[in-house]
């Protein structure tokens, strides 16, 4: 072996296999280079990981009499230039891994990828699935002659060709013929017998060598490529992400390495900066206003940071959404409205010398069988990034199940975009699930992102078929790295914002992870008129379009805006919990023309302000003596702002709630005003114990200088103690992701 491609000299170098001067030289060259030490270091990781599954083996490699069977297999004797036939139907199970790492790393790995392969060859039984074979009892040969491939899998073919690359990698000769077959497409997808199996093989796609040059299989009709147990090695068009070229599938679905994605490809998330409320003064500013936001992403995609044992960035944590992502058991209006209005107060626990303050919404319920019938238009990102396991195949099992909430007067329509866009469904019935099915079950991901093209194509669509007293929507599922179209959030934003004040809202559902663009699809839900979920699991799938489907689907109030005025005969300043990025100024809560949050069926909003008395409030900071007016001592503020707490009104505070219906222009407003109690903590209510466990959470990974007093442990504690009845489990298992924020946050 004579390497001159440098990466292929890299793998040369960790394996031991250069001549002295060449080591010296690649050493040279690394000694200053993070990166390329990185890499060697994770051929030798591979190398070892391989060594230790061979080192159980104990079935002999292939002998030369079965090499030659090999060759002498249909397809072996064409001339070179044409397509070689597998003299068997497919690979799976590590003999896709030793075939894959064996034509990547050449002679480094051959002797002991024979072995392997020779080891674990799969055999179709009699229905054309896999059986995995134990070849000390049945020679190969034999079972060469009894897998001849009948003419209706004439098709199965393997292009393979030599990396494009000047070095001397004459390939073994029981696949010198396949050595020679020309290239035929983009993308290999690894079909495997075992998800166990796919660490190792995300793994030595992610030391670059193999997805670099990854290829094989047959275009499908929306750009992508399928061919299980297809491979060929050439470099990809340049222009394509390494990751794009490989997908790895179990018994033939898509599935997510139990390693975590983010170790297979950079890490391009992005999340919008977050800047935590601070303290203001009542006297100075009594009115604090803000659009309710009924979002839930934030939470989702915080358990999955945690559940793969990492801390979120702060910037991922939006409290509000936390508090929001679980049910509460406020009360439902009673009467033609459409929320109730609950207040609640305690002690606070992360600084007992502060009260809490708890403001709740409760959404009507809609009967089902009397709900507005559903025009809607699923927007489905088919772009490359979306082919990982946790992205398309899981849109896909996410739509089956909305579908199947909708009734036969519902219409359902389906808009895919990657370099281009298209209509894939026209509208049709709800209660036709079998199309609907269909139409989702045939996506495949392939190509750029043309999302702006997308989005424009599906607000057409749901303007053609508009329903004056329905529910019109467009359902957009991405992972929001879009990259040609419409680019700009702005202008994203100003076209969505657009189309909802034409009555067409937007519910947007985030997928994937490594390139999760939070920051954009948090922007464009909230022009928008509608709401924002990440889905990280069928159970996240199942809890956002099943089980509160209608809350997702069904606004019941647009617009919604609280304005709170503070008492400051009871306290000296507050701050709101959470909502940085909703909040809006107090001329904003009467002009109708300003847009704020939604409110779905059923749907709990849930906000806190922290409340500090007269006397607990910290020192104010030095001020300059003013230059051009005197400065005004305590006895000179005027009388207006001389505050007797003996002659003063008890309440602490009001909530001022402005929304419009739905199909309306003009809001209407509601005042509850509100007299606390400074109980102790331990006897508010469980809900508000619970919701309060979760905002000090929130306040500690975004590392809030006010719960410095405070950890994780006692936020369990909280929590734990105020679980109450917890049917779903989503309670039990926010307590469980504490516990794994606990450990990570540990010293």
């Amino acid at each position: 072996m004579n390497p001159s491609n440098p990466d292929i000299k890299l793998t040369a170098y960790a394996l031991g296999e250069l001549s002295e001067d060449e080591r010296l030289a690649v050493e040279a060259r690394i000694q200053n280079q993070p990166a390329l030490q990185a890499e060697v270091d994770q051929i030798r990781a591979l190398a070892a990981q391989l060594e230790t599954e061979l080192a159980g083996e104990s079935a002999p490699a292939l002998t030369d009499a079965q090499r030659q069977a090999i060759l002498a297999a249909p397809g072996a004797g064409h001339d070179r230039g044409r397509l070689a036939r597998f003299p068997w139907r497919k690979i799976s199970g590590f003999a896709a891994v030793a075939a894959v790492v064996t034509l990547v790393f050449g002679g480094a790995f051959w002797t002991a990828t024979r072995s392997l392969h020779g080891t674990l060859l799969a055999q179709i039984d009699e229905k054309g699935e896999m059986a995995v074979m134990d070849y000390e009892e049945q020679q190969l040969d034999e079972l060469l002659e009894e897998l001849s491939p009948p003419d209706e899998l004439a098709d199965l073919v393997i292009p393979i060709t030599p990396p494009d690359v000047e070095m001397d990698m004459t390939p073994p000769p029981d696949i010198q013929e396949f050595a020679a077959a020309p290239v035929m497409s983009e993308i290999v997808e690894l079909n495997l017998a075992s998800e166990a199996h796919s660490p190792l093989i995300l793994n030595t796609l992610s030391s670059g060598s193999l997805a670099n040059r990854a290829g094989g299989g047959r275009r499908s009709s929306l750009g992508g490529y399928r061919g299980v147990g297809k491979m060929a090695c050439a470099p990809p068009p340049s222009s394509r992400k390494r990751e794009e070229n490989i997908r790895v599938l179990v018994n033939g679905v898509a599935v997510v390495s139990p390693i975590d994605e983010m170790t297979v490809r950079p890490n391009t998330e992005s999340y919008a900066p977050i800047e935590g409320n601070a303290f203001q003064s009542i006297l100075e500013e009594p009115l604090s206003t803000f659009s309710i936001d009924v979002d839930t992403a934030s939470y989702a995609n915080i358990r999955r940071f945690l559940q793969s044992g990492t801390l979120p960035p702060p910037d991922a944590v939006r409290i509000e959404e936390m508090i929001n992502y679980f049910p509460y058991t406020y009360e439902p209006p009673r009467e033609d409205v459409p929320f109730a209005v609950h207040v609640e107060s305690a002690a606070c626990p992360w600084n007992p010398a502060h009260a809490l303050v708890k403001i709740g919404l409760k959404g009507k319920e809609l009967d089902a069988e009397n709900r507005p019938p559903c025009n809607l238009v699923f927007l489905i990102d088919v772009s490359g990034s979306m082919s990982p396991g946790n992205k398309l195949p899981l849109v896909k099992k996410a739509l089956r199940l909305l579908a199947r909430q909708l009734t036969e007067n519902d219409r359902v329509s389906i808009v895919v975009y990657a370099s281009a866009t298209g209509l894939v469904l026209p509208p049709t019935p709800g209660s036709h699930l079998a199309a609907i099915h269909a139409a989702i079950d045939n996506l495949q991901a392939g190509g750029s992102t043309a999302g702006g093209a997308g989005i424009r194509l599906a607000y057409d669509q749901a303007r053609e078929t508009f329903l004056k007293d329905g529910n019109n929507r467009v359902i957009l599922c991405t992972d929001g790295d879009f990259n040609v179209g419409i680019t700009d959030s702005d202008e994203l934003a100003s076209f969505i914002a657009d189309r909802a004040r034409q009555g067409i809202f937007l519910t947007i559902l985030g997928f994937g992870m490594g390139n999760y663009k939070d920051d954009r699809l948090e922007t464009l839900s909230n022009k928008g008129n509608g709401n924002y979920a990440y889905i990280d699991t069928f159970s996240e799938a199942r809890k956002t379009l099943a089980e509160q489907a209608a809350g997702t689907l069904f606004t019941i109030a647009k617009d919604v805006k609280l304005q709170i005025e503070f008492n400051p005969a009871r306290f000296a300043s507050y701050r709101l919990v959470g909502y940085e990025n909703r909040l809006l100024a107090k001329e904003d809560f009467n002009d109708d023309k300003k847009d704020a949050g939604e409110l779905g069926a059923g749907h709990t909003v849930t906000a806190f302000y922290e409340l500090v008395p007269h006397g607990a409030e910290p020192p104010a900071p030095a001020v300059d003596p003013l230059k051009y007016q005197p400065q005004l001592t305590a006895e000179d503020q005027p009388a207006a702002l001389t505050i007797d707490p003996d002659n003063a009104s008890p309440e602490w505070l009001t909530v001022k709630l402005r929304c419009k219906l739905p199909d309306q222009d003009t809001s209407t407003k509601i005042e509850v005003p509100f007299t606390g109690t400074f109980s102790d903590f331990s006897e508010a209510s469980a809900d508000f114990r619970f919701a309060a466990g979760v905002a000090a959470a929130g306040y500690l990974m975004r590392h809030d200088a006010a719960v410095n007093s405070i950890g994780f442990q006692q936020v369990v504690d909280w929590t734990a103690a105020a679980a109450g009845p917890d049917p779903e489990g989503y309670r039990r298992e926010f307590i469980d992701l504490l516990k794994n924020a606990a450990v990570l946050d540990s010293p």
